[in-house]
């Protein structure tokens, strides 16, 4: 990486920082004393991490006819492994050695893809939930779960 794209992914992560304090500073009813910047940037950017989650679900379950368990795997996979880089440089500015914090960071994402994606989405699929219903509620259980780890555990300072 050279100086130049250095000091622009810097200005980039600033940028970032100053839009969610921004917006968390506009909050009523004394919200912005409670809700961390953190918390609208870990959404930000795992809403769209999400949003890519159920396109590789989609073209993996509908498109290549996998099983919803590996359809569900893989796509969990790419999400979060782009989720871990973006909220490492732009959430939560970590400068941490990434081997004891990636090693962590797969723990989490283990335990919370053994209880909440595989177990929320497929139970309630074979309930008889569509399968986007069923993996947008696991999502949410996850998204309450992922943003107490990240913030506490895998980028804690």
């Amino acid at each position: 990486m050279t100086v130049g794209s250095a000091s622009g992914l810097q200005r980039a992560v600033d940028r970032f920082h100053r839009g969610c304090e921004l917006v968390i500073s506009r909050l009523p009813f004394g919200l912005k004393a409670i809700v961390a910047p953190t918390f609208l940037g870990f959404a930000l950017i795992n809403g769209c991490t999400f949003a890519i989650d159920l396109l590789l679900l989609t073209g993996l379950r509908d498109g290549l006819r996998l099983p919803l368990a590996v359809a569900v795997t893989v796509s969990y996979i790419c999400a979060f492994g782009l989720s871990y880089v973006l909220n490492r440089i732009f959430n939560f500015s970590s400068h941490s050695a990434v081997g004891p914090q990636l090693a962590v960071y797969v723990v989490v994402v283990a335990v919370n893809y053994l209880a909440f994606i595989l177990g929320v989405s497929t139970g309630l699929s074979a309930l008889g939930v569509e399968y986007h219903v069923a993996r947008t509620a696991a999502g949410g259980c996850e998204a309450v779960y992922m943003y107490a780890a990240m913030r506490w555990v895998v980028f804690r300072h």
